[in-house]
């Protein structure tokens, strides 16, 4: 794991230390439904690449301390400057998203903070690096929901009509009233998580809440905006193009 060091220490207008959370940026994915060989994190969104936007929208929050990204190992060298410079943490990933999120726990652990096992309370935030325009205000509205509750996770409602289809090709229509989307960060205090992982250590998983909830513990759920997406088609980066540029000229009007 290569290292940086990192200030925890966050304060907030009145003076009073605002709830930190530590984080795991999730940038080992293979990407297969993008298209091409390149890892899709790497792909350039306005200027950046996909996970640059991710790592800093966090860090931009205030309310995130420590990084560890997780990445292949062929990806190192495209990523370790620009790492570097951001005071991030690097450790490779597993072929499955449960393998490159244990990893990532595993090299929190060796950092100074969450080394001291009464430390173990404090809260991780798991992200996806595909995920570049998540906003400080569900960053912070979802590490507030943690520090209360010990598990939460960002989610929007489903929005569009559900269809169910049979091996037979019948459909019947779901309803959707009480069914959300998870998206990420999120966040559960380390001790919760880790547990779960070690727990159902192998069972294959696309959401880290799911761990958590087969082992009992409740999930808090946070409203969050459907703008917070996953980049996982091409067509996904030409939409986060539009909502940048949106924001940039919104920035822009109003400065």
């Amino acid at each position: 794991m290569e290292s940086a060091d990192r200030s925890n220490a966050d304060f907030g207008q009145a003076g009073m230390r605002r709830c930190l959370a530590d984080a795991i940026v999730v940038a080992a994915g293979r990407g297969r439904r993008f298209g091409g060989g390149e890892n899709k994190v790497l792909f350039a969104l306005h200027g950046k690449p996909i996970w640059q936007h991710a790592v800093e929208a966090l860090q931009g929050s205030g309310r995130i301390g420590q990084i560890v990204m997780v990445i292949r190992p062929e990806d190192r060298g495209p990523v370790r400057e620009l790492a570097h410079a951001l005071n991030i943490h690097l450790t490779d990933g597993g072929n499955e998203r449960y393998d490159s999120v244990q990893a990532g726990l595993a090299a929190l652990q060796q950092l100074p903070l969450l080394a001291n096992p009464s430390h173990r309370t404090r809260l991780v935030a798991v992200h996806d690096a595909a995920r570049p325009l998540v906003s400080a205000t569900e960053i912070g509205d979802v590490v507030d929901a943690a520090e209360r509750t010990g598990a939460a996770v960002l989610a929007t409602p489903i929005r569009g009509t559900l269809k169910r289809r049979d091996d037979l090709g019948n459909t019947t229509t779901i309803n959707r009233n009480e069914l959300w989307e998870a998206l990420t960060p999120q966040v559960f205090r380390f001790d919760i998580i880790d547990s779960a992982y070690r727990r159902w250590r192998g069972r294959p998983v696309t959401d880290d809440a799911e761990m958590v909830e087969r082992s009992g513990f409740p999930v808090t759920l946070v409203p969050g905006s459907a703008e917070n997406l996953k980049i996982t088609r091409a067509e996904d980066l030409t939409l986060a193009h539009a909502i940048l540029s949106q924001r940039n000229s919104f920035t822009a009007d109003n400065s």
